[in-house]
């Protein structure tokens, strides 16, 4: 299936946690699978990156807007008896179908 992404939760992050992106909660099952210590988006993640120059002087210059896809996955959890957060997970496509049987 083309167009997934894959997460590698950190090692302290511990279940049960909450995943959102771009802040909107996401679901196990529906929205995304965890394979292990790995969780599988059903869609392509993207971030905008740095910015270039031109890019950068057409902003200040108000010719055009920033209005590329940039989106942050983050981890609510529980830690010590704190609710924790651990934001803006490193994403990467997902090139070949993941071995193993996608976990709820």
């Amino acid at each position: 299936m083309a167009g997934r992404s894959r997460i590698e939760l950190p090692q302290h992050v511990s279940e049960p946690f909450e995943v959102f992106l771009n802040g909107v909660p996401q679901h196990r099952g529906r929205d995304y699978d965890q394979l292990g210590r790995t969780l599988v988006f059903s869609r392509e993640l993207k971030t905008e990156g740095k910015l270039g120059f031109w890019r950068w002087t057409s902003l200040w210059l108000g010719v055009a807007g920033t209005y590329r896809q940039n989106d942050v996955v983050d981890v609510v959890y529980r830690s010590g008896g704190k609710r924790m957060v651990e934001t803006g997970l490193r994403f990467e496509p997902l090139d070949e179908e993941p071995t193993g049987r996608l976990g709820s």
